[in-house]
């Protein structure tokens, strides 16, 4: 078991041993109430600072974290069992600051009040008021980035935020939480929790609006209930994103790109390229150049050497080898990996390519969240783009092409929030400055991360309406 809870404690295992060496204490219903009623409180003189009084907060809490970067740093590669990606976890922070500041800047702007063209008596503004207390609920895979990057532009927008990231990786928030406490200000809107299921649970019941990132069967559940406290939810769910190389494509820059985006972050992530459909005309020499390239990528055994981390959530393990099994049992071929292996006790899938896959299959319809690139071949674009469009989930794609109007044209025929041509698995080093969009099917709910509306989404619209004074008759007998 990868937690089990005895006398209230949680025990964690480490990715990269396989041991358990890890427990903690979950909050408990009195410590949460009581954590919400204190940031509650504390929203109060939050949202009276202003955004550049909230800003500097913020920049005191940058210094804050680099003076505690070892003891996160350590704790969160003992969570994940990453070296480069935690590296890039932390830095995340810093740069999420700085960006949101701007697309706060650009948001905050004061307009004036508009006269009512109807009736000239009556003047218009529009305020905007934060929810007072954002809840967030975040996974493991990147434990760290996504417990603040929906709170990062929460707190800007004037609300407090309380986080339950996952108990599978929970080591890096005692640390973190070391780093909000050194800045008094921050302390008083911002606190971490700890906890499973119905530590979430019972947050939702306690916040004004939910985000939640993760699978979607707990999301479910957190729409329902967030229904339920008519509060808003916004959610980002599974993906089985697609990839469609196209007949005029580059294959190394497809390969390159594919084999990024499916294998980046041992494949644990929400973007990455899970279904991979090739022109029937390219489809050998692809897979011939996809094989070699992932035969070049090492396991990183020893942390910074290598390119792959263990794969840190045992059950998932569990998924990726029942998917790939399936699979071979409907007649899928192996072109390299497909093992999970053991060192030790930890778990370690190297970059597996398959062929002759089809639908029927669970590896081409169900989340994989594992460095796996089923390939299947097509023999028109009306065909690829059906294949990807044929599926419960609608994150993100890819399409490769050397002919940007062909690739276009594909793009907007795809049920999916977020396309990229001739790339893949990049929707997130856009965040910030990206439009906002839209997750389709089952990867989502509710409006998006991405741009303005990232920061907006925390936000009411409060409109004030100003009667002159100095009207010689009531407005109405005029409309």
């Amino acid at each position: 078991m990868t937690e089990t809870q005895v006398n209230d404690q949680i025990a964690v295992r480490n990715p990269r041993t396989g041991e358990t060496d890890y427990e903690f204490n979950p909050t408990t219903v009195e410590e949460l109430k009581e954590q919400c009623t204190r940031l509650r409180e504390g929203q109060q003189q939050w949202a009276k600072l202003g955004l550049q009084g909230r800003v500097e907060v913020l920049q005191k809490w940058k210094d804050s974290l680099l003076f505690y970067k070892q003891e996160i740093m350590d704790a969160l590669i003992s969570d994940t069992g990453r070296l480069s990606e935690s590296v890039r976890e932390f830095e995340n922070i810093s740069k999420w600051i700085e960006r949101w500041t701007e697309v706060a800047n650009d948001l905050f702007v004061s307009q004036p009040p508009i006269t009512s063209q109807y009736v000239p008596t009556l003047e218009m503004k529009q305020e905007l008021v934060p929810y007072k207390l954002v809840g967030v609920i975040s996974p493991w895979n990147f434990p760290m980035s996504l417990s603040t990057m929906d709170m990062i532009p929460a707190l800007l927008a004037g609300s407090a935020v309380i986080v339950k990231p996952s108990e599978v990786t929970p080591r890096f928030i005692e640390p973190i939480q070391k780093s909000i406490d050194a800045v008094p200000e921050l302390a008083t809107v911002l606190q971490y929790v700890l906890g499973a299921g119905e530590v979430g649970a019972q947050m939702i019941d306690e916040v004004d609006l939910i985000v939640f990132t993760g699978s979607e069967k707990t999301g479910r559940k957190v729409a329902a209930q967030a229904g339920q406290n008519l509060i808003p939810a916004f959610l980002e769910l599974g993906g089985k994103d697609p990839a469609i190389v196209l007949k005029s494509a580059d294959i190394e820059s497809a390969v390159q790109g594919i084999l990024f985006g499916s294998i980046c972050g041992v494949g644990h992530q929400c973007f990455s390229t899970e279904r991979i459909y090739v022109d029937e005309q390219i489809h050998d020499s692809f897979v011939q150049r996809l094989v070699e390239e992932a035969n070049k990528i090492e396991l990183a055994y020893t942390l910074g050497n290598g390119h792959l981390g263990p794969i840190i959530f045992d059950k998932q393990a569990v998924i990726i080898r029942e998917q790939v099994e399936d699979a071979l049992s409907k007649e899928a071929h192996v072109q390299c990996g497909g093992e999970i292996e053991q060192q030790n006790d930890s778990l370690w899938m190297r970059p597996t390519v398959l062929t002759n896959v089809n639908h029927s299959m669970s590896i081409m319809r169900e989340e994989t969240f594992g460095p796996v690139m089923p390939v299947m071949s097509f023999s028109t674009v009306e065909e690829a783009v059906a294949l990807a469009n044929d599926s419960s989930y609608g994150l993100s794609a890819s399409i490769f092409s050397s002919n940007p109007e062909e690739a276009y044209e594909v793009a907007v025929q795809l049920h999916a929030g977020g396309v990229s041509i001739n790339d893949a698995g990049v929707l997130p080093f856009v965040l910030t400055e990206a439009p906002e969009y839209s997750a389709f099917n089952c990867s989502g709910l509710g409006e998006s991360r991405f741009g303005k509306t990232g920061l907006k989404r925390f936000l009411r619209h409060q409109l004030i309406i100003t009667k002159s004074t100095t009207e010689e008759s009531p407005w109405w007998y005029q409309v």
